[in-house]
């Protein structure tokens, strides 16, 4: 599994457009969207003085998490307007890789959010995207923001105003492959998947969605007979739609409520995960076509401590979650589904929203608090380090080279493996 994951790897990078080099972190769930970096070497000890390389203050409030792309790391924020509190500066901000000297900040937009969002959410939770290229920011119903690496805007997309479930937020990030950003627009009204022509913005594709509100960010990824999908969560269904044309190749039902947690996939497999109210994980045969359930292209359920906010991460042929939003970490042959073990408690490592990542042969844990544990890539649990990084941690780190971009609750950490 670990030759066919790595050779997947190979051709996914193969199939990308644009001048990414093998050491970016071009969206948030890594340059496969699984969580790895299969060659970034990470500092695995580190605090705000410890392999510091560089700290920035972040103005405003957000939850997205840092990308990179050669000598520059993007991230996204809301930033009040002076003497008022419901008003905001969307902001995108460019920093030196090497020195974290601002480069650009772009207020996208200003506006008053039409909705309010949960206590724990604030309203740049969506992360950036880039393709080497450009670089494409959303901010939900404020729209969808594409500049050039220098922070020239190229256009921008208004699809309207979503009504998100109880006022949660939003938070859904793009994904953007060859020359197509995927918009994940899944509300309390008409649910959508927009697929836009990354160099105009104009609509290359929509797809209606029979789903209410959900926070999953779509993930491509391709079948064993070379044809590339779009995987995407949801509370009715986990689908599969055709990335040319976005017509639905596969569904299958079984999720929880209002699912967080976005795809991994490998070797023609795709996984899927939702833990709020149940428990729910399943992996997918890529080749099956029409409704799955109870069919053979399910090739294996799980219906106990699976993960609510932070989405799963595979591995070396590993997948790892916590349980609902707690540090209790599970690993399984993703296979097979097998447990290597279940429910195990990492020191510092608690309450959980930051996904977890794998880079250098490690995993890397992320609390709310701000604890970062790291432990070994391998298929028995052992802790490395524990580290503190001064402030709170919603959003997950990003692994480049050989430097982690952590960005904090007031922050942007750029920490060195020396």
């Amino acid at each position: 599994m670990h030759r066919q994951i790595l050779s997947l790897a190979i051709l996914l990078l193969a199939l990308a457009t644009g001048p990414l080099q093998a050491n970016d972190w071009p969206h948030w769930r890594g340059p496969l969207g699984n969580g790895v970096s299969l060659d970034a070497t990470p500092p695995v000890e580190f605090s705000p003085t410890k392999n510091l390389l560089w700290k920035v203050e972040i103005p405003g409030r957000g939850s997205s998490s840092p990308v990179v792309q050669g000598d520059r790391v993007f991230v996204t924020a809301a930033v009040p307007v002076a003497g008022s509190n419901d008003i905001f500066e969307f902001r995108v901000l460019c920093f030196d890789r090497a020195t974290g000297k601002e480069l650009w900040s772009r207020t996208a937009v200003t506006a008053k959010p039409h909705e309010g969002t949960h206590q724990t959410n604030g309203f740049a939770s969506a992360s950036p995207c880039t393709d080497g290229e450009r670089v494409y920011a959303h901010f939900g119903s404020r729209g969808l923001f594409c500049y050039t690496l220098d922070g020239a805007p190229v256009w921008n997309r208004d699809f309207g105003d979503m009504k998100v479930r109880n006022g949660f937020g939003e938070g859904s990030s793009p994904t953007v492959h060859g020359d197509l950003v995927l918009v994940p627009w899944d509300h309390e009204g008409p649910s959508m998947l927009f697929a836009v022509d990354a160099r105009t913005g104009k609509t290359a594709w929509e797809t209606p969605r029979d789903e209410p509100t959900g926070w999953c960010t779509p993930l491509v990824t391709v079948d064993k007979g070379g044809r590339k999908q779009v995987v995407m969560n949801g509370q009715n269904a986990a689908r599969g739609y055709d990335l040319a044309t976005g017509k639905e190749l596969w569904r299958c039902a079984g999720q929880t409520q209002r699912p967080c947690a976005s795809a991994v996939a490998a070797d023609g497999v795709a996984w899927l995960t939702s833990g709020f109210r149940g428990a729910f994980l399943g992996a997918f045969d890529l080749a099956g076509s029409g409704d799955l359930e109870g069919g053979k292209s399910v090739l294996w359920t799980r219906s106990k401590d699976t993960p609510d906010v932070a989405s799963p991460l595979l591995s070396d042929g590993r997948l790892w979650f916590y349980k609902e939003k707690s540090g209790l970490l599970t690993c399984v042959d993703a296979v097979t589904g097998k447990p290597l073990w279940e429910t195990a408690r990492v020191e510092g490592v608690n309450n959980i929203y930051a996904s977890p990542i794998a880079a250098g042969g490690h995993v890397y844990l992320t609390d709310r608090r701000g604890t970062i544990a790291v432990v070994a890539d391998a298929p028995v649990l052992k802790v490395i380090a524990t580290n503190d990084m001064g402030e709170g941690v919603d959003a997950t780190p990003a692994a480049a080279g050989n430097q982690l971009f952590v960005r904090g609750e007031r922050h942007l950490f750029c920490l060195e493996n020396p």
